[in-house]
């Protein structure tokens, strides 16, 4: 209202004919009537004759921007002034106008930050005086006029500059009214459009809920019936009509419910399978993968398989995603009460395969063994496997037991702190168990070693003490990787575990001990090369080949070898005895001595 005055009051105060104010109209009239030439309007007379039409200009805009530009333009004419800078309150900080040829400097940024507000002086360079003036309304600061005179102003120019940032405040004031009005009335449109939105909505949901529960109670009595995942996807089939499938969390077939089943089911592949999963996880909801429409199965966080529909031709709606949804839930609960089964079958198969590496009572084995479904009286064979790429954690363990599954052994399992031990009713197949491995983890990296028969629970501890130096005897050879049998050990049976280790080290000085030393001395691989050459038949192209030397160099290497040892490799008896020596190095002494 107050600003609303201040504009009527200079629209009336000006004359109709020359846009005089109301004093030099009068001047002018009274002239005229005694017949004298009216005078010419002072510079006082000009700038207040300005400033209205300023008033006029500033109270007509509705823009912010433009009222601050219009009073910078037009503040020379109400004195001797130059506005360098001007700032508008945006959002509670000091926004520069964008109008050309202002001064910006950070210092004069800093400075009417500073102000917080108020007016006061700004300081720049060759001008004789120079004043941040505040634009401020009802509401609070709107911005600030900077400006500066190359003369100090009189009295008069400066209660009209005074009057020119009043008439920019209020006409600020009035802009903004404006706009606030504005966007109330648009908040409104919005909130009303909302409440209809929601009014309708209101209505859907109503309608929906039924279904809803209709859903939630096939899908709880389905997970109930003890029908397992066949149930579930019988059921989220008649709801959709499309066909419904699990898979569990490595991408083999569950259940299927409807028609177009593949036949055979194709083999996953692992690194699409995580691909997916991890698509499916990002996602809040079913995900569409190519013509699938799938959700994770996976309570309390971790994933335990999918639940999808084969929606080939794009027709599921949001009753389709609900019923997969309510599906999922009821089938999680479901695998959650068979995995904790599991777990507690598989803790206690482990403790009774620790009993038994431990050496565990007979007549107890075997009672515990039927209790978990496994015939210990039958001859049975100690696995142990190892992957260099894979922890010996409860994963790996689940991918052993998985494998061998695959290649039908039945057997026990636990792990230790770096393999897996199975205890197999069987002799496993020679390269069955590790191929399956190697496809489970995606290398063939890795080694496997097999006692030999066990026929009864006391043996089992030394049955796996001949399983680890098949395994270690595996690790140590050329080939490192695949299956190593103990009954097949032949020399390395007799360097095996229950030897005395000081005679097989005092053996091991005897042939290697000078060549051991000229290696420590010369950081070279004398006892090494030997090794290599008798693992290689004595062929000296193999071997230069796999030690990645030339043949010559070869040759000059194991003259020296008989040079330092003092052994002939073409004698027989040294020939074997260093033979037997480098292996017991490499083997039991694992190449120290």
């Amino acid at each position: 209202m107050a600003v609303g005055r201040v504009h009527t009051l200079y629209r009336h105060r000006s004359d109709g004919e020359g846009g005089l104010p109301l004093g030099c109209g009068e001047r002018h009239a009274t002239a005229t009537r005694r017949g004298r030439r009216p005078p010419a309007p002072t510079s006082a007379d000009r700038a207040l004759h300005e400033l209205t039409a300023l008033s006029r200009a500033l109270f007509d805009a509705r823009d912010e921007g433009e009222i601050l530009r219009l009073a910078m333009d037009r503040t020379a004419a109400v004195g001797p002034y130059s506005a360098e800078a001007g700032y508008l309150r945006v959002d509670g900080d000091l926004v520069p106008s964008p109008r050309a040829g202002q001064i910006h400097t950070p210092a004069v940024d800093r400075t009417v930050r500073e102000l917080a507000g108020q007016d006061g002086p700004v300081a720049l360079p060759g001008r004789l005086w120079s004043r941040a003036l505040g634009l401020r309304g009802p509401e609070g600061l709107h911005g600030y006029l900077v400006v500066t005179s190359h003369s100090r102003p009189t009295e008069a120019e400066r209660s009209l500059l005074a009057t020119l940032v009043r008439h920019t405040a209020a006409a600020l004031s009035v802009a903004y009214a404006h706009r606030r009005r504005h966007e109330d009335a648009l908040e409104l449109h919005r909130l009303k459009e909302e409440r209809t939105a929601l009014q309708q909505r209101l209505v859907s949901v109503v309608a929906e809920l039924g279904y809803q529960q209709a859903v939630h109670a096939l899908m709880t009595d389905a997970a109930a019936s003890g029908g397992g995942a066949e149930a579930v996807t019988r059921a989220l089939h008649g709801l959709t009509g499309l066909p419904a499938l699990v898979e569990d969390r490595f991408g083999r077939l569950r259940a299927w419910s409807g028609p177009d089943r593949p036949d055979p089911y194709p083999e996953p592949d692992r690194v699409r399978q995580d691909e997916m999963l991890h698509a499916a996880a990002r996602e809040i909801g079913p995900v569409r993968i190519k013509d699938r429409l799938i959700t994770l199965v996976r309570p309390h966080g971790e994933i335990l398989g999918v639940l999808a529909l084969v929606d080939t031709e794009g027709e599921a709606d949001e009753h389709t995603v609900l019923a997969l949804e309510n599906a999922a839930r009821s089938l999680a609960w479901e695998l959650a009460h068979l995995r904790n089964l599991a777990e507690v079958e598989l803790r206690l198969r482990r403790e009774l395969v620790d009993d038994l590496l431990a050496g565990a009572d007979e007549e107890s084995a075997y009672a515990r063994s039927e209790a978990v479904g496994h015939d210990l009286r039958r001859s049975h064979y100690v696995v142990v496997a190892q992957w260099s790429n894979r922890a010996s954690d409860d994963s790996f363990a689940q991918t052993v037991d998985r494998a061998a599954s695959a290649v039908g052994m039945r057997s026990l399992l636990t792990r230790r702190s770096d393999h897996v031990v199975l205890v197999a009713d069987d002799r496993p197949h020679a390269r069955a168990l590790y191929e399956a491995l190697a496809r489970e983890t995606g290398t063939p990296s890795g080694a496997i070693g097999v006692s030999g028969p066990c026929d009864s629970p006391d043996d089992i501890p030394h049955r796996y003490q001949e399983a680890q130096r098949a395994l270690e005897v595996r690790r140590h050879s050329r080939e490192r990787y695949g299956t190593t049998f103990y009954d097949e050990l032949g020399l390395y049976r007799i360097l095996g575990p229950g030897n005395d280790r000081r005679e097989l080290e005092t053996f091991v000085r005897e042939w290697l001990g000078q060549l051991i030393d000229y290696d420590s001395r010369h950081h070279t691989a004398m006892v090494a090369t030997l090794a290599r050459y008798f693992d290689c038949g004595g062929n000296y192209d193999e071997t230069a080949e796999s030690l990645a030397i030339h043949r010559s160099t070869l040759r000059y290497r194991l003259q020296r070898i008989r040079d330092i040892s003092g052994n002939d490799l073409a004698n027989v008896e040294d020939r074997l005895n260093l033979q037997v020596a480098t292996r017991v190095w490499k083997i039991v002494l694992n190449g120290r001595s």
